[in-house]
């Protein structure tokens, strides 16, 4: 390499071993590996400028492997993002520090995304790539014409979610995604070979990806691959042969330079062995002033833009979209439903009320992007009329996900962070168990996505234990920062959307039901859901007995008011469409609803856990403590007795 470009891959590496060393934890492994790659890449290729990390028609960067976060931190400050001082860097690892041990989105400006889980970058790089289609199909590319870069790892392309990831991009032809493989030959453990030996390249290649290997410390083959991949029609992958650690003379290119610091005396060999003669964290200005230039390099193009965006008609259509905003005029159809419905009570199953919300509310906020893992039909996602989002010209708003659940929920993840998109997508509950991952990381980004999870219980019927999620509630409830929605009627259900589509930090669930359900509310008005739960029916007896519901359990709760209203037993019913909420609701007001009537009893076709935070250790929950099995829904709900007699019979006993 030319002495300027080597000294700035060389300013990576140092920063990295030194933050590593001095936090004594970390990986410098990655990073020294990388350093010659990512200098290319940032310093020739990446659209971007250090000043304006949010600018939207940036190109994005991802680091898959995030595991090698120093990498990405001294970019940023190498750049000169303002956010990342070498201040920062000295604290790597540290709490309250703008460089945590993995990249984390919302907390360091310049991460695109929080990645640390393996595989999940590339994944969620997807969606960025989907994303930016869908805008320039939109907008047009005069305001969105931008690029996606991945560096990703062994250990990513491991995972089975790289699998789903890459068949999707390559099947939608996404040839603005660049996968810039780490091919190092090495994990944890020792040597790839010890646990894979995949033809990458050959998978890729099938796949549908344009693929082509380097030598990653080799300047003008970097150059070269990375020129090329911004002229292919389809995704590209460049596997870049590097050394791990390199540079350190005695741990690179094995696998005890991955995960620790090389320690005080390897430091020094290192810093001799790269003809590095100063201090730890010192970087000349002969090695700052390139960096910073680089860092500017993108700043003619962001004021062209801007010109470009001052000038469009779209502008104000533009920037609201970006900036997350709905359309004023978003939820009008849906109050028409609403209010209609609170006269017709339509009884149906929630998941058709959810896509009766969906013809209401689509066509009204643009942004809106839907899809399924192959169950569209089942999901009820799908609004007629609907282009499907495909190659060549990306306009559609419906994705065919395929049979790719984690692949989905990551992807999802990627547009929501680009921004300009709310994507929605489906399958059914028991199979968010295969996207977790992607729901937590959404979670702990805050981001706005929204999976439905219909046949959300027992109720699914026939198809049995193995697609009845029993204890999924339970399981997403315990998520932070997740809104977990089990709504019971057509009016619930669009109240839940609305809180969805308005909580613009926290990703939704819709746990919705297969089976036929009977309407509960008789009123619109106030979004009472918004509460998480409140009184849908008070007693006509002095309340001895409160009845606590969730979705297609209400119905049995009220029903079971009353037969024991019939005996002259006040019971309340409580709805309980959001646990999460009620949480959120003043102290005096939890209280107030929850009661201190002598009996609380909770209903729903899963497991207990939760519920007692509603009725007490001694409170009596109808439900399930066991997996459900096949036949058809009444007879299950009987079988297992989630009925009206059943909770009736229940709350007497505890009475007596």
């Amino acid at each position: 390499m030319p002495a300027p470009t080597k000294l700035m891959a060389d300013a990576i590496r140092v920063l990295s071993m030194d933050a590593v060393e001095q936090a004594n934890s970390g990986h410098p492994g990655m990073p020294m590996g990388m350093a010659d790659v990512a200098t290319v890449l940032w310093t020739r290729f990446m659209k971007y400028d250090a000043a304006r990390p949010d600018w939207p028609d940036r190109d994005r960067f991802v680091l898959s492997a995030g595991h090698g976060s120093m990498l990405l931190y001294s970019l940023l400050h190498l750049t000169g993002v303002k956010a990342v001082t070498l201040e920062q860097i000295r604290n790597f690892r540290q709490i309250g520090s703008n460089t945590p041990g993995h990249p984390e989105w919302g907390h360091t400006p310049g991460v695109e995304t929080t990645t640390g889980p393996l595989g999940q970058g590339l994944a969620t790089a997807v969606g960025m790539a989907m994303a930016e289609r869908k805008l320039a199909a939109r907008f047009g590319d005069d305001l969105v014409d931008h690029r996606t870069w991945v560096v990703a790892g062994d250990g990513c392309l491991m995972e089975g979610v790289s699998h789903e990831a890459i068949s999707l991009a390559g099947r939608l032809k996404l040839a603005k995604l660049t996968v810039l493989w780490d091919d190092n030959d090495i994990t944890i453990d020792g040597h790839v070979g010890l646990s894979d030996g995949t033809d990458q390249l050959a998978r890729f290649k099938a796949a549908g990806w344009a693929v082509k290997r380097i030598d990653g410390h080799d300047e003008g083959q970097i150059r070269r691959a990375l020129a090329w991949a911004t002229k292919q029609d389809r995704p590209t992958l460049i596997a870049c042969k590097t050394v791990i650690g390199k540079g350190s003379p005695t741990f690179q290119g094995t696998h005890d330079v991955h995960g620790k610091a090389l320690g005080k005396d390897e430091v020094v060999k290192t810093r001799d062995n790269l003809g590095w003669p100063h201090q730890p964290f010192v970087v000349p200005d002969e090695v700052y002033r390139p960096w910073r230039a680089a860092g500017r390099r993108g700043r003619k193009e962001v004021k062209a833009w801007e010109a470009r965006l001052a000038a469009s008609p779209q502008r104000t259509e533009f920037e609201r979209a970006v900036a997350g905003d709905l359309p004023a005029h978003a939820f009008e159809r849906l109050d028409q439903l609403m209010t209609e419905a609170a006269g017709s009570k339509p009884a149906s199953a929630t998941r058709q009320h959810s896509g009766a919300v969906l013809e209401k509310i689509f066509g009204d906020i643009p942004e809106l992007v839907g899809g399924s893992a192959d169950l569209t039909g089942s999901n009820n996602t799908f609004v007629k009329n609907t282009a499907i989002f495909d190659g060549p010209d990306y306009a559609g708003r419906y994705v065919n996900y395929g049979v790719r659940e984690f692949g989905m929920a990551a992807a999802m993840n990627g547009m929501a962070l680009h921004g300009g998109v709310i994507p929605y997508g489906g399958t059914f509950l028991v199979f968010t168990d295969y996207s977790r991952p992607a729901i937590r990381l959404a979670a702990l980004m805050g981001v706005r996505v929204i999976h439905v999870g219909t046949h959300d219980s027992i109720g699914l019927g026939e198809d049995g234990p193995t697609h009845q999620p029993v204890e999924h509630l339970a399981s997403l409830r315990a998520m932070p920062n997740l809104n977990v929605f089990r709504p019971a009627d057509l009016i619930e259900t669009a109240e839940c959307w609305k809180l969805a589509l308005d909580a613009r930090r926290t990703p939704s669930v819709m746990a919705l039901s297969r089976q036929k359900t009977a309407a509960v509310r008789d009123q619109a008005g106030e979004n009472l859901s918004a509460r998480g739960a409140y009184q849908l029916a008070a007693a006509g007896h002095p309340a001895q007995v409160t009845l606590f519901a969730s979705g297609t359990e209400v119905p049995v709760a009220l029903k079971a008011r009353e037969l024991l209203e019939a005996e002259g037993i006040g019971a309340r019913v409580v709805s309980v469409p959001c646990f999460e909420l009620f949480e959120a609701q003043p102290r005096d007001y939890q209280e107030l609803l929850i009661g201190e009537t002598p009996v609380r009893v909770a209903v729903e076709a899963g497991v207990r856990m939760g519920w007692d935070r509603f009725i007490g250790q001694d409170g009596v929950f109808v439900g399930l403590d066991g997996f459900g099995a096949s036949g058809p829904y009444e007879k299950l709900y009987q079988h297992f007795g989630i009925t009206a007699e059943a909770v009736a019979e229940a709350a007497k006993a505890k009475l007596d």
